[in-house]
Parts: structure tokens; C-alpha cells; sequence
């Protein structure tokens, strides 16, 4: 798998002209791998979040959008300094396209016009936190939270992958590699024992296979109340106590699992990541290396 550059270039970063007969894959993607840095001294004494937050919006959003609103805490801040720039005359004619109630919420506060999602609606811009992201591929993991409302890992996906442009917030401290931790995955109730049996002896020795409660103790059965989605699928949480070498192994085995609806890996899809880090903030876009054919 070829990997993201490590170095840090000039923000904005300017891409010399790549000459694909010269240039193996790697050395492709070690030099135009898009990563720019922001220095903290252009930053204000707020949060790093709140700051990639704003920066997203600032940069990524433009009059006459509509924008997918991811859920989490960094997806809050942003859909509140949208709001402020609306309120401001910066930005107008914004539609909002929540992905759960907590988004929702968020954006009706802000006083941001919201519409329900349907298939033939263009996104132009979606943004979302991550529980994590995967360096170099910035594959990423989301659901891993405990589900509230009518949230829905699905709709989520769904309008995600729907956007035109896609960019994740998230703190450095979700960026990285060799990842750890669960992953959710999505069954059909009817026999879903057999299924978390396939998928545990799928992962044999490097996870454990826990089916989430609603509410109570937790234990491999989802204890007295198992949670069941509003689609009325159970969730499986696919913990991994060895490294994951590639989300995107991971996702496709799932994808083969009889009883397997959905789960929260997204991978191969041209995405940014904004990323606070203690020096600024670090943006990183994978859509060259995908174009480059990097697995």
C-alpha cells in the first residue's frame, strides 16, 4: 500500500507538474499525497477542534450549497459557525442535510434551513467527525458511539457517500495507524448468532465479537436488551485487540458475511481530512493517491 507523505509543505502547497512515465506509484504518492499546514500563529487562542471546525467551513462551504451534517462534537461546532456566518450575510442560501437528530439539533439552533435527505437531492459538501482515520488511505470508522435517537449508521453512510466533497474534523489523536478498537457492524436479527459465529471465526485470535445493548450490562449476548436500529437490524461491535493492517481488508470481509447489512468503514472514497494538532492544523487529501490506483 503506498503511503502519505510525512513531510509537512507549505500552506497552501503548490503541486509540481507529475510526468507518470517518470515516476513509480510510491514515489507518486510521496510527493503529491496533498498535505498542508497551518501554523498555530494564524490561529486564534480557541480550541484546535473549533478551529479546524471553522476552517472547514471557511473553506469548503460556498453560497447556494447543500451540506451534509455529520454527527459529533466537531461537526457541532462547524454546523454552529456556519450558522454565525449565515447570520453574518458571509454565507446565504445554505440547505442543510442532517445525517442523525443530534445534527438536527445543532443546525436548527443555528437557524440553518434543514430538508430531509432523499436519493435525488445533489450534496454538494458534506463533513463529519470519525472515530478514527487510517493514515495514507484515510479510511475511517465511525458508529463506534453508543446510538441515540433515530441515528442511524445507514443514513449516515448514505449521505456521506452521496457528497459531492467529503471531509472529516477530527483531533491527531484519530489519525493513525495501526488502528485498535471496535468496528460496528450491522446483522439481520434471524439467526444473528450464526453470524457473529462467521465473523468471529473470521477474525479468529485478533477480535471478539459483542452483539451492543440498548442499555443494562454489556456481555457477547447484548445482556437483557440488545439494541436494535431503527431499520430493526442488531449491531455488532467487532472489537480488534490485535492491530488492523487495513480497514479496507476489513470492510470487504465483512461486505461477504451472510446476515452482514452494513457496517461503519468507509474506504477508497475521495475524502480530506482537517486535523487539530498542539502545532495548527494539518489537511490531508487522499484523492491523488486513489486516482494513482493505490489499493
Amino acid at each position: 500500500m503506498a503511503s502519505a507523505s510525512s513531510a509537512i509543505l507549505p500552506f497552501p502547497s503548490v503541486l509540481t507538474r507529475w510526468e507518470p512515465c517518470l515516476l513509480s506509484k510510491a514515489a507518486f504518492t510521496k510527493r503529491f499525497n496533498a498535505l498542508r499546514f497551518v501554523p498555530r500563529s494564524t490561529l486564534s487562542d480557541n480550541s484546535g477542534l473549533l478551529q479546524a471546525a471553522k476552517h472547514t467551513v471557511d473553506s469548503y462551504v460556498r453560497s447556494g450549497m447543500v451540506v451534509g451534517f455529520g454527527a459529533g462534537h466537531a461537526s457541532g461546532l462547524a454546523i454552529h459557525y456556519l450558522g454565525q456566518q449565515l447570520k453574518a450575510g458571509t454565507l446565504k442560501d445554505i440547505i442543510g442535510i442532517p445525517t442523525c437528530v443530534g445534527s438536527a439539533s445543532e443546525a436548527a439552533t443555528a437557524g440553518i434551513l434543514l430538508e430531509p435527505y432523499e436519493g435525488s437531492l445533489e450534496i454538494h459538501l458534506a463533513f463529519s467527525d470519525a472515530d478514527v482515520i487510517e493514515e495514507d488511505t484515510l479510511s475511517v470508522v465511525i458508529g463506534r458511539r453508543k446510538m441515540m435517537g433515530d441515528e442511524s449508521i445507514i443514513h449516515e453512510k448514505t449521505i456521506l457517500g452521496a457528497a459531492e466533497t467529503l471531509v472529516f474534523i477530527v483531533g491527531e489523536n484519530r489519525y493513525k495507524s495501526g488502528l485498535d478498537g471496535s468496528i460496528p457492524v450491522l446483522i439481520q436479527p434471524l439467526n444473528w448468532m450464526e453470524t457473529a459465529e462467521e465473523i468471529d471465526d473470521l477474525f479468529l485470535g485478533d477480535a471478539e465479537v459483542w452483539r451492543r445493548p440498548s442499555i443494562g450490562h454489556a456481555d457477547p449476548l447484548g445482556g437483557d436488551f440488545p439494541m436494535v436500529t431503527k431499520e430493526g437490524y442488531n449491531v455488532l461491535d467487532v472489537i480488534f485487540t490485535s492491530p488492523i493492517i487495513s480497514l479496507a481488508e476489513i470492510a470487504n470481509s465483512l461486505d461477504q458475511v451472510d446476515g452482514v447489512v452494513e457496517h461503519g468503514v468507509i474506504c477508497r472514497r475521495p475524502c480530506t481530512a482537517v486535523i487539530a494538532t498542539e502545532n495548527g492544523l494539518r489537511v490531508i487529501d487522499n484523492k491523488l493517491m486513489l486516482e494513482a490506483g493505490s489499493p
